[in-house]
């Protein structure tokens, strides 16, 4: 199969980066925003191009839209595309997209997230009603390729944004506080922020691996009478959990309203 990237921004190169390194056969052509950055783009990731948008339609099996969503309008009225389309534009439904293309062709709609760029992205996958079984593990193969993927319905979208697209820079800032602690009492930035990555990575591997509930976990983690318990309970005195769940709250009514 030969899958065509209109769009080659860091998410895509990502995917196509995901793709060479699974080695499942597939051929990669992209077509970006004019020739030269096309052939640019290409030799950047070792794969092929076309040159032009229509070219790229024609030669390729599956169209994966790897464009920002306000360029969306402008980039499909320039062409008809007549292939699957595979299609990672943010905020953009199943079914805007099949009114931008006037047709009625099989879509699929995923969302990956920064992770993408170490293939260990979390990625959101659903499908119009035009996509056969065939298809769809097709593009869980691709999804598959740069992380892991959840079908899930298209209603719980802006959920998804929220637990996995935005939660990586929550997460991030969680560690930087952390670190930073590290440093208000005398180990150097780096040091710090090494040893908080190195077990934020740890533990979440650790829930991963083994059956325990994140509650669980914190019980064994917390001896009676001990330093870590004392923690938990200032950290839910500062409201803690409900500041975490009113972040994921704001995130997806703004996600709804965009």
């Amino acid at each position: 199969m030969k899958i065509g990237f209109i769009g080659a921004g860091k998410m895509a190169s990502a995917i196509m980066t995901g793709l060479k390194a699974a080695d499942k056969g597939f051929e990669i052509i992209l077509s970006e925003v004019n020739l030269d950055f096309s052939k640019e783009r290409a030799q950047a990731l070792g794969v092929g191009y076309a040159k032009s948008h229509a070219e790229l339609i024609a030669e390729a099996d599956l169209i994966v839209l790897g464009i920002k969503p306000q360029v969306l309008v402008t980039a499909l009225g320039q062409v008809q595309i007549t292939k699957p389309i595979l299609s990672m534009v943010a905020g953009t439904s199943l079914e805007t997209l099949a009114h931008l293309t006037q047709q009625d062709l099989p879509i699929i709609r995923i969302m990956p997230n920064l992770n993408a760029q170490i293939l260990k992205s979390t990625t959101a996958i659903c499908r119009n009603a035009y996509v056969s079984d065939e298809l769809f593990e097709i593009a869980k193969t691709i999804t598959d390729s740069f992380g892991k993927t959840f079908d899930i319905p298209e209603k719980d979208f802006d959920t998804f944004t929220a637990l996995a697209g935005s939660s990586p820079a929550y997460i991030a800032l969680f560690i930087e506080a952390l670190a930073k602690t590290g440093v208000k009492y005398g180990f150097s930035k780096d040091l710090a922020l090494a040893i908080v990555t190195q077990t934020t990575l740890a533990t979440s591997q650790n829930l991963l691996t083994h059956d325990d509930s994140p509650h669980t976990f914190i019980d064994k983690v917390s001896s009676p009478g001990g330093t870590t318990v004392a923690g938990i309970l200032d950290l839910e005195k500062t409201g803690f959990t409900a500041s975490v769940v009113s972040a994921i709250d704001a995130t997806i009514e703004k996600s709804k309203n965009m």
